[in-house]
């Protein structure tokens, strides 16, 4: 599947894959955050565009377009981001138009768990398989008169393909997990397993404690539980988009 990014402007921006690194989750000792498989999948899970002049934006708790300001924090550096919608909303111009193969939209949105203080990404989807149109991203301020600084190189917007329709397609159902034994017996199984493990964490010099977490659902857990498919991932390889000649 292709995805294309036309220059608009003579200068495309700046994407590259998503990173798993999370400056928050890299804090926590031991490396403890990226202990969540389901995590470090969607950190992951697609493409992020940059920031390529620094900035600092403001917004006064006002719903006009005065309401939100921003200033470069170098002299003389172009700022994508500004105030197009008020409401304390902060629009970042896309220089560039997605083309998606047809059937598949564009989920645009914030970095995933990554948080920013007083600001909060809000999210859209794009049907980039056939509109001949720019997009912005935008973000809410949760706070006045909070300056909230968007560094070189930080990543303002996420992007991936999602096919269009698919969650209208769904069936949602509720059942006993007892009506499907192999499920409960696998549930069963690993909740005990679950509840062993943390009672030994408890124990010095345990198993457990060496072990630190059980792995089961990063390692697809095999046949302990129950078969994990064969494309079960434990990371994911996006392509960088070439770099124009």
């Amino acid at each position: 599947m292709d995805l294309v990014c036309y220059s608009v402007s003579g200068e495309l921006p700046k994407i590259v894959p998503a990173p798993v690194e999370r400056q928050w989750m890299d804090s926590a000792a031991n490396g403890f955050s990226y202990r969540c498989l389901p995590l470090n999948i969607a950190n992951a899970h697609g493409w992020m565009i940059l920031n390529h002049a620094p900035f600092i934006a403001e917004w006064n708790g006002g719903a006009g377009l005065d309401g939100v300001v921003v200033r470069p924090t170098e002299a003389g550096a172009p700022v994508i981001g500004s105030s197009h919608f008020g409401y304390g909303v902060l629009t970042f111009a896309v220089k560039g138009l997605f083309r998606t193969e047809p059937g598949y939209d564009l989920m645009v949105t914030g970095p995933f768990n990554q948080p920013k203080d007083a600001i909060q990404p809000l999210t859209g989807i794009v049907e980039t398989d056939w509109a001949p149109f720019t997009f912005t991203m935008n973000w809410k301020f949760t706070r006045k008169d909070t300056p909230i600084a968007f560094e070189r190189g930080e990543p303002f917007c996420m992007i991936f393909p999602v096919r269009r329709g698919l969650v209208e397609e769904v069936e949602p159902l509720i059942r006993p997990i007892e009506s499907d034994p192999e499920v409960h017996t696998a549930y069963k199984a690993w909740a005990k397993s679950r509840d062993a493990f943390n009672e030994e964490l408890r124990v010095r010099r345990s198993e457990a404690r060496d072990r630190k977490w059980q792995k089961d659902y990063f390692s697809g857990s095999g046949s302990r539980f129950g078969q994990s498919p064969p494309d079960h991932r434990t990371r994911l390889r996006v392509k960088s988009f070439p770099v124009p000649e």
